[in-house]
């Protein structure tokens, strides 16, 4: 069931894996221990449930049975927008795990029915082949690969797999309430093609996510400061706005449609307020979003290095030293190769 792309790296990498003792990440534990892969696990409990208290002790015991470290996170949240703010504090505990442990791999449960479910909830959206397939089995972050093993392994064979063996996972509740949006996708619409042809449609994955790194092409970096990067803008509209999506979604920021069709009719947007998107002639500045006083030598040394003005602030907030500028300054005068 594990991807042999995957495996690989999991042989090499110090990997975290993030478990919720539900179906996916329960077989995928036991899956990574018959493989002899060495892991961690980081468990996030929001105590949203009566049930999290149970699923917490049961990540504690499997650790202490296997001799793991398990990283422990409680973050209670309130029911509205639950999965936005639980997406975004569970890869911020991630990535500050990784960062401070070490771990260079995070290792996740994703699996085949989920790569259905987000591809028709972006299809509805409105949405291009290559948002379509919303994951890869192995994917570069900033701080580590994120690596999803059962990528292309139906969530019904997994259950079957628990169950024969023995092994005790737990159902969420939650995603049996037709209140979540991807619930009603899954129970109405991926349920019933699971049903009809899992193999077809994991080939289907297979050959459109080969056509998604044609379509996309490679992100073209020119300058990284802090969390401020400069981009090679790409020749179509299209292609720009998978780019700064794809660097988004890196920093755990989800853009929307309306967001997207603004940024290309506008060019210089503040998005949800914390993120600047400047698409400049040949470039692209993506920056959080500051706001600061800056003396006037600043100001003027960014004008002539043709640095856009809402992202001056981040990097003098950030201590942007005369040296960064003027390398700046010679990337401006420098043609961009294509």
């Amino acid at each position: 069931m594990l991807e042999p792309e995957t495996l690989e790296r999991l042989r090499t990498g110090k990997n975290l894996l993030a478990f919720s003792g539900g179906v996916d990440s329960s077989a995928l534990y036991h899956l990574l221990q018959e493989e002899r892969i060495a892991f961690d696990i980081a468990m996030v409990n929001y105590e949203s449930r009566p049930q999290s208290g149970e699923e917490e002790a049961y990540a504690k015991e499997l650790a202490e049975r296997d001799g793991k470290r398990l990283h422990l996170l409680r973050h209670p949240l309130k029911p509205s927008d639950f999965e936005r703010q639980a997406r975004k504090v569970r890869y911020s505990f991630f990535e500050e795990i990784a960062k401070n442990e070490g771990y260079d791999t995070l290792v996740t449960a994703h699996q085949l029915d989920d790569l259905l479910e987000w591809g028709l909830m972006q299809l509805c959206r409105g949405c291009g082949a290559a948002e379509f397939v919303g994951m890869r089995p192995v994917q570069k972050e900033e701080s580590y690969t994120l690596v999803r093993p059962l990528l292309f392994t139906p969530k019904k064979r997994l259950l079957e797999y628990l169950e024969r063996r023995g092994i005790r996972y737990f159902i969420d509740s939650s995603n049996l309430s037709d209140a979540h949006t991807r619930n009603r996708f899954r129970k109405e619409a991926a349920a019933f093609l699971m049903r009809e042809s899992p193999e077809g449609i994991a080939r289907s994955f297979r050959y459109m996510l080969e056509d998604k790194e044609e379509l996309i092409g490679s992100v073209q970096t020119v300058l990284r400061f802090e969390r401020a990067v400069l981009l090679k803008r790409p020749g179509s509209e299209s292609r720009t706005i998978r780019q700064i999506d794809r660097i988004l979604k890196s920093e755990g920021y989800l853009l929307s449609a309306a967001q997207k069709r603004e940024i290309l009719a506008r060019r210089s947007v503040v998005v949800g307020g914390v993120w600047v998107v400047v698409v400049e002639g040949e470039r692209i500045w993506i920056a959080p979003y500051r706001r600061a006083k800056m003396p006037k030598r600043f100001r003027e040394l960014c004008r002539r290095c043709r640095i856009p003005p809402k992202i001056r602030p981040y990097l003098f907030s950030e201590g942007a030293e005369d040296t960064l500028l003027s390398e700046l300054c010679g990337r401006m005068d420098e043609p961009f190769s294509s």
